[in-house]
């Protein structure tokens, strides 16, 4: 018996593992990664009155507001309008903001009603999961990114100077803030540690991030606090891209982009792969 295993050629020889019952698993599985980011858009797209629209509505108060009242006081670039040059600060906003909510509101949501035994149970490996996850915070980003830009194109005229630049900061940013809210939905237990992370991190640093002014204009104190707030260095780049003029070097806001997003993506991936928070 031995003898005519030998003689038979190996891509004929029976499976050892498909004799058990199951084939071993493919280095990286796409079939199941795309199923899981298919569900996380639908999620938020199926909403879209709450996860699209309701930035719309925000910003556009803002440029009503922040446009009507300072619109003619303050130039901060030679000829760029204030409600021109706060536009990009708020598309950047408005995709961390929503980046970081697609991936932790899935994941507690997932916790919290036990859904999330569907996930663990899948032929799912960490990296697959996190790159479905990650990759719908960039998709609901750049929409609401898109939305945005769309609405301001109709009152005024916004250059675009260096679309590589703002699509890299899109992707920068939107992928570290994906990273992120899934760090911040497996450590949460119920949906007020979410609610608490969002308002008094995010949502401070993202507004104190040079978003309705330039970090120039600050007194020594605050500009050097500015300069630890990784997001200022996304919307200052992302800015560069309409304009091609910024408060810093793009290099250097490029540099600490991709160091903000390396570092919330293994931070991630990690507790992932250790299912902190998930199993028992």
């Amino acid at each position: 018996m031995h003898e005519l295993s030998q003689n038979v050629p190996r891509s004929e020889q029976p499976d050892p593992d498909s004799l058990l019952g199951h084939r071993a698993l493919p280095a990286f599985a796409w079939t199941p990664t795309w199923t899981l980011f298919r569900k996380e858009v639908l999620r938020f797209a199926r909403v879209w009155l709450q996860t699209i629209a309701a930035p719309l509505v925000t910003t556009l108060l803002y440029l009503l507001v922040f446009g009507h009242a300072l619109g003619g006081h303050i130039h901060i670039y030679p000829g760029v309008s204030y409600i021109a040059f706060i536009v990009p600060g708020l598309m950047m906003m408005s995709v961390l903001q929503n980046a970081f909510a697609n991936s932790s509101s899935s994941l507690i949501q997932a916790k919290v009603t036990g859904n999330i035994i569907f996930v663990l149970l899948s032929p799912l490996r960490p990296t697959e999961i996190f790159l479905a996850m990650t990759a719908a915070s960039i998709v609901r980003g750049i929409a609401v990114g898109l939305a945005i830009l769309l609405l301001a194109l109709l009152f005024l005229h916004l250059p675009l100077q260096h679309p590589f630049w703002v699509l890299i900061f899109t992707i920068l940013g939107a992928g570290g803030m994906g990273a992120l809210g899934i760090v911040a939905g497996l450590w949460a237990e119920k949906f007020d540690q979410i609610a608490g992370f969002q308002n008094f991190l995010i949502m401070p640093l993202t507004f104190l991030a040079g978003v309705f002014y330039s970090v120039q204009s600050l007194p020594g104190i605050w500009r050097q606090l500015s300069m630890v707030n990784p997001f200022f260095y996304i919307v200052d780049g992302f800015r560069y891209g309409f304009f091609g003029d910024a408060d810093l070097s793009v290099w250097a806001s490029l540099a600490v982009a991709l160091a903000f997003f390396l570092v919330s993506a293994a931070a991630a991936w990690r507790l992932l792969a250790s299912g902190y928070k998930l199993r028992p």
